[in-house]
């Protein structure tokens, strides 16, 4: 039974490892000057490379020549740890998603008291460290923080967010990287040609696109095509069945038709994509991709080919007239059309509809790219309407396309205005998002300086949606809010948002009997007075006028007052009163 690929290529030194210079230097430098940390931390996607650095690293720390940054390779050390050993009793390798609890810590704790059997460090590989527990990591703390002289610990995870910042900080964290594509394209071109395996053209690119960056994912998919082909070379149709893409050449003929505009020649080449079996949305994503590459090639030039490794040169030449033919801003406009379409497919219960209809965008799309060069006959009637019959002379046509679409207004905006034509924006802004206009619904504009506007909220936390996205990948509301500004009054602006000042309610009526009791003291022995609440200023003029002699407060006088207090605390206040006798007669 054959081995697995990415068994049998696992690298043994840190110089066989390919992209992760940015940790393999550093440790390399770390074992020459003999300043190795007693715990790291490994972190990364998956398949590139940490639990083999890890073991890397012991061969080195272990080594009979070591510690060392090349092991020798021959000691019995580094034999039982190589690709083909059985490991070693002195290194120890554990899968922390199995073994993550307190019991499984203090084991660990318990084993790393005794010294080593044979090498000169015990090595303890946690894999998959993420998933131990809190308790356990607890209880590995004491241990991680100040182990024997002879142990050492390795963490390797993927989601070192997880692991809890005590132990973090107290190793020596290196983030691994996704391998670049050419760089894996060279290392499994290698691969081939040990294996002795010849590939078609176009073969490797779609093997290092399937791996997603992963040499692990990578190995593993160029494995399946070489198992599985049925001929000595594995060809480009094998890989693309296998693999689920579209073919470079369904891919291009759509494109073509793209580019003459004519919806039958689009629509025949998709029905043939269709009949194929692809998948709507995987063949999105490959004709996406296949408009970035377009770009490139349009942008790059003659080197377009080192942007593009393991693309041919006869392809190359094709993709550059193409792309040539549409130019850059229609693609690029084709691209946004074709990922707002992927992002609506997703769980779309007609898929090979939505795609239809893409193609169709795509079609109005560039239509509208063609229409993007100045036409002269279309201009003349817009600049003469009161002359629709007459037909404009070439020197009336001359000027016209020096007018610029987006030239400055010719009145500055002011405050008047802006406040007048808000009303107008936020219908704008609520034909675009109902959301963004419930958040500003009852919004003023409070001033205007320069070209900063000044919109008061009654709450600022309706101003909190402004600041999210108007969804994956696009810009925040707020430039819905200044588009909408810009649409209704012809001025780009930016805005500062502030709460609006709090207005004080104003107070009931009082009758007229209340207000002329509120101008005289209390006179002893009748209810309680009480003084309806009225504005400030209002109040510091009555009580600076209010100055009467006690001699004026004869009994009648009295018994009339405590009448409009009882009318003021039933009417005013909505008060009742619990006794029906004198304030005096009860004291």
């Amino acid at each position: 039974m054959a081995t697995a690929l990415y068994r049998r290529y696992r690298p043994e030194t840190f110089a066989e490892l390919i992209g992760q210079a940015h940790v393999t230097d550093p440790l390399r430098h770390a074992l020459s000057a003999d300043r190795v940390n007693h715990a790291y931390l490994f972190s990364g996607p998956r398949g590139c490379g940490k639990t083999t650095s890890a073991r890397i690293l012991a061969r080195c720390l272990n080594c009979a020549e070591g510690p060392t940054d090349t092991p020798c390779g021959v000691c019995p050390s580094c034999v039982e740890l190589s690709r083909d050993g059985g490991g070693s009793l002195d290194v120890v390798e554990i899968d922390a998603a199995s073994h993550n609890g307190v019991d499984d810590a203090r084991d660990l704790r318990e084993r790393a008291v005794f010294a080593p059997a044979r090498d000169r460090y015990k090595i303890f590989i946690l894999d998959e460290a993420h998933m131990v527990t809190q308790q356990g990591f607890n209880a590995l703390l004491k241990i991680v923080e100040e182990p024997p002289e002879h142990v050492k610990f390795i963490f390797a995870t993927t989601e070192p967010e997880k692991v809890i910042g005590t132990i973090r900080s107290r190793t020596h964290h290196y983030p691994f990287r996704l391998v670049p594509p050419s760089e894996l394209l060279t290392y499994i071109e290698q691969v081939c040609s040990s294996e002795g395996v010849s590939v078609e053209e176009g073969v490797l690119p779609l093997v290092v696109r399937a791996g997603g960056g992963s040499v692990r994912d990578t190995l593993s998919v160029l494995d399946q095509l070489i198992a599985g082909s049925p001929d000595p070379t594995v060809t480009y149709d094998h890989a693309i069945g296998l693999l689920g893409y579209t073919h470079g050449e369904l891919l291009a003929e759509v494109m073509t038709a793209l580019a003459s505009g004519v919806g039958s020649e689009t629509f025949h080449a998709l029905h043939k994509v269709i009949h194929t079996g692809q998948d709507p949305r995987r063949f999105g994503e490959d004709l996406l991709e296949y408009v970035r590459d377009l770009i490139i090639v349009d942008q790059a030039g003659q080197e377009a080919g080192e942007l593009l490794p393991g693309t041919s040169a006869a392809t190359l030449e094709g993709m550059r007239s193409l792309a040539q033919g549409m130019g850059t801003p229609t693609l690029s406009l084709m691209a946004d059309v074709m990922a707002e379409a992927l992002s609506s497919m997703t769980g779309a219960t007609s898929p090979t509809l939505h795609l239809e209809l893409l193609m169709a965008r795509l079609l109005v799309s560039r239509g509208q790219g063609a229409v993007t060069a100045p036409v002269a006959p279309s201009r003349p009637v817009v600049a003469e309407p009161a002359k629709p019959v007459q037909q404009p002379s070439p020197s009336a046509l001359a000027p016209l396309p020096e007018v610029a679409v987006d030239a400055p207004p010719a009145q500055p905006l002011t405050e008047p205005a802006m406040i007048d034509a808000w009303p107008e924006i936020l219908e704008a802004i609520g034909e675009k998002k109902r959301g963004v206009w419930s958040a500003l619904v009852g919004t003023e504009v409070m001033g205007l300086e320069g070209d900063v506007v000044t919109i008061g909220f009654p709450s600022l936390t309706s101003a909190e949606l402004l600041k999210k996205p108007q969804g994956p990948g696009l810009a925040a509301n707020a430039e819905l809010v200044r588009e909408a500004i810009l649409t209704t009054t012809g001025h780009r602006v930016r805005f500062k948002v502030q709460q609006l000042p709090a207005t004080a309610p104003t107070p009931p009526a009082a009758p007229p009997a209340a207000k002329e009791a509120s101008k005289a003291p209390e006179a002893t022995g009748s209810w309680p007075t009480v003084l309806p609440p009225k504005v400030e200023e209002e109040k510091s003029v009555e009580e600076s006028e209010l100055v009467v002699e006690p001699e004026t407060l004869a009994g009648p006088v009295a018994g009339e007052l405590s009448q409009v207090g009882e009318a003021v605390i039933r009417e005013v206040l909505g008060g009742e009163l619990i006794s029906e006798n004198r304030v005096d007669d009860e004291n």
